[in-house]
């Protein structure tokens, strides 16, 4: 029989050093604690333990600095860092440094247990500490157990090129957490390129992705750079993937395939040498099911999932968040404000349907229109009331309005939208697609890919219906009879 490993627990925290010693040794490991570094370094140089639990601030050295210096002593010591001061740059740091591990406190006993028996169970392989860089601004703000999970997946995220696909409500912060992967992961010294597919017009998001050629389409007079290019070396942020033509998708899933793209209207093959990160605020299984996003694509995509929590469900967050939002706004040349404890657990109890994005907009509101230095709930609560929108139009008067005037409204806006200048060339057809192309999605996915029944719905010969498939490009995938 094997002997019992050794675990080095250094916690200034008698109750903690307590519970863990009893709880480790009940479950056979030999426990030896400490509340101090210099003991943990005495033991760890004589090449005592198997594992190390550490806290992070302690009396005599913090115990972040120690896990460089423990891992080049020993590289094959395992170490889990623990501490109260839990925000992303502590996950970062800790994983950065060569820690297996952080735990954020409080933590919860039957994780910390789990976790030891994985690290002392894991297959061994030194951890090369990165040259992480100190950072006082903080890029996400909230220490809710909701937040804890999101810096623990990032700080394990930051060496890698993983493609991650960010989910989550309006406002609740997508994009930082996608700035956060960069400026802390291993591309942080290449570009930043943002996209939002909901922002661009359809039929120009493919040469804004990948570029075009000169006479590629009516008015390209010059060669155009996409984001893929500007990203080249660095991260390239798909927002709002949801909203991306069906087209447009099909050129993605090849560069995410081959690693490669071709510019509109070229014939060179570029090597695409950047990290794909994506957000939506869309179901997009159920955009699937409706014949909206390829299947493939999601997958592609959806490497690593991070869901990002409503506000609604962090509420303990919102006085670090107030705090944080006031002091961007003071940071700006405005007076310095507070808010009274009414007044915070009135913001607690509201639902916030903007998120994060409507907390700060209130705050730096208030900040700007009210003299007092602490602010009461009064104030709070007219800002509620002004903030909260008008009822929404009745439901008859959007199912009246007719598919003439609905799309009259939307071609006005896309006219609108060009600033005096006329649209591309070929309008009328593009037009035309544009409506036949989710017309026949969607009744291909309401008869479940039948062609015959959509046809019939349709009211379209089976063969037309088929040439307009292949007309149109559309993927209709392996449920289509």
């Amino acid at each position: 029989m094997s002997n019992p490993a050794t675990v080095l627990v250094a916690d200034d925290d008698r109750a903690i050093r307590t519970v863990l010693s009893q709880a480790l040794g009940r479950l056979g490991y030999i426990v030896r604690t400490t509340s101090n570094a210099a003991t943990l370094w005495r033991w760890v140089s004589d090449g005592e333990g198997d594992l190390v639990i550490t806290d992070v601030v302690m009396p005599d050295d913090n115990g972040l600095d120690m896990v460089p210096r423990i891992k080049k002593l020993r590289p094959e010591l395992r170490i889990i860092v623990m501490s109260a001061q839990n925000t992303l740059l502590t996950a970062v740091k800790a994983t950065e440094r060569g820690a297996f591990e952080y735990l954020p406190k409080p933590f919860d006993l039957r994780e910390l247990v789990s976790l030891v028996g994985r690290a002392l169970t894991a297959p061994r392989g030194a951890t090369a500490p990165a040259n992480g860089e100190d950072d006082e601004q903080l890029p996400l703000i909230g220490r809710s157990p909701a937040m804890q999970e999101i810096y623990r997946v990032l700080a394990r995220l930051m060496g890698t090129d993983l493609t991650v696909m960010i989910t989550g409500e309006s406002g609740t912060g997508k994009e930082l957490v996608a700035r956060a992967l960069h400026d802390y992961g291993k591309r942080r010294s290449g570009p930043f390129v943002a996209i939002n597919m909901a922002a661009i017009p359809r039929e120009l998001i493919e040469s804004e992705l990948f570029g075009h050629e000169k006479g590629s389409f009516t008015g390209a007079t010059a060669r155009g750079v996409g984001r893929f290019e500007q990203a080249q070396g660095g991260t390239l942020f798909l927002d709002e993937i949801g909203d991306m033509p069906l087209e447009a998708q099909t050129r993605l899933l090849r560069v995410l395939q081959q690693g490669e793209y071709t510019t509109v209207g070229g014939r060179t093959p570029i090597r695409a040498d950047v990290r794909i990160v994506a957000a939506t605020h869309r179901d997009l299984r159920q955009s699937i099911r409706q014949g909206l996003f390829r299947e493939d694509l999601f997958y592609r995509l959806n490497v690593v999932p991070l869901r990002l929590p409503p506000l609604r469900e962090r509420t303990e967050d919102i006085p670090a968040l107030v705090r944080h939002f006031f002091q961007l706004a003071h940071n700006e040349g405005l007076p310095l404000k507070t808010l009274d404890q009414t007044a915070l657990e009135r913001l607690k109890s509201y639902r916030w349907p903007g998120n994060v994005r409507e907390l700060e907009n209130l705050v730096r509101r208030i900040a700007a229109l009210y003299s007092q230095e602490v602010i009461g709930l009064d104030a709070i609560e007219a800002e509620l009331a002004e903030a909260t929108p008008p009822a929404p139009a009745a439901p008859e008067a959007a199912a009246n309005e007719g598919l003439s005037s609905a799309a009259e409204r939307h071609l006005r806006e896309y006219f609108n939208a060009h600033k005096g200048s006329l649209p591309p060339a070929g309008l009328y057809d593009r037009v035309l697609r544009e409506i036949e192309r989710p017309l026949i999605l969607l009744t291909l996915g309401a008869t479940r890919g039948n062609q015959l029944r959509a046809a019939q719905l349709l009211g379209l010969n089976r063969n037309t219906l088929r040439k307009k498939i292949r007309e149109l490009e559309i993927d209709i995938g392996r449920g289509v009879k």
